[in-house]
């Protein structure tokens, strides 16, 4: 009766709710990548294998578990699996988990490429090309006619980047196997730093300087990048003009007035 009761959760700007895919054919291709299934598994011949989990059934086991994850990695940036699929991937405990069923709360980032062998090794995988060709789909329009196959081929959008693995899906439990940088600049902060450059301290007579948490001295390697620190926040949070200059009580107490109004 409109008492307060419970926990109440807000759902992120660009969050995304998985639908669930099919699993056989991950299962399928890990075996012909030299799974040995539950059933002929030998615990003594091999027991520092890592054991991989689909949907948190166990499904066998790999004993070059490094080289599965990156290869299945690939293949969800390549759209030749869905991008709705979660790897994690526990060294300790030498776990491999992956996760295709449906009710996962995900939330996009962008990919930082890690690859020895690229070029653009350590920078975002997003390029001036992908920010040229989102400028090109402004020309071509949302509309798509018939006999448009052409130019819905043409036609990049958000799609486009998550089917040219620039930007990936990530959902709770992969977050904590990922080194997520807040903003492309601190992770240019981060590289000079790694190259020995001292960086100057900040001024503190600035009037116009906002407050940002200092970079992590210890992390050497990223692989994600927030989009905007803001898509932390919900809806009604995101509103709210200059929250970081709020007490945190009044945007709570100004969150619950805005829900209100919105769900009446």
């Amino acid at each position: 009766e409109g008492q307060a009761c419970g926990l109440v959760k807000n759902l992120a700007l660009m969050c995304y709710i998985t639908v669930g895919t099919p699993s056989e054919p991950i299962i399928d291709f890990m075996i012909q990548r030299n799974m040995e299934v539950l059933e002929e598994y030998e615990p003594l011949r091999s027991p520092n294998a890592t054991k991989v989990f689909v949907n948190g059934v166990w499904v066998g086991v790999h004993r070059d578990p490094a080289h599965l994850v990156s290869t299945v990695q690939t293949l969800r940036r390549r759209h030749w699996i869905s991008h709705e699929v979660s790897l994690v991937r526990d060294i300790r405990d030498r776990e491999f988990k992956i996760f295709t069923d449906a009710g996962r709360v995900c939330r996009p980032l962008f990919v930082i490429d890690n690859d020895p062998k690229s070029p653009n090794r350590g920078n975002l995988v997003l390029t001036k090309e992908h920010v040229n060709k989102l400028e090109d789909d402004k020309e071509l329009g949302p509309e798509l006619d018939a006999e448009g196959r052409e130019k819905e081929d043409k036609f990049r959008g958000w799609k486009g980047l998550v089917n040219q693995g620039v930007v990936e899906y990530v959902d709770a439990e992969e977050e904590e196997t990922v080194m997520i940088v807040m903003t492309p600049e601190d992770l240019e902060i981060s590289r000079q730093i790694q190259a020995g450059y001292v960086m100057p301290e900040p001024s503190i007579d600035d009037p116009n300087k906002r407050v940002k948490a200092p970079l992590n001295p210890t992390a050497h390697t990223w692989t994600h990048c927030e989009i905007h620190p803001s898509m932390i926040l919900g809806i009604c949070a995101s509103i709210i003009p200059f929250p970081d200059h709020n007490q945190v009580l009044l945007i709570l107490v100004q969150c619950g007035a805005l829900l209100i109004v919105v769900v009446s």
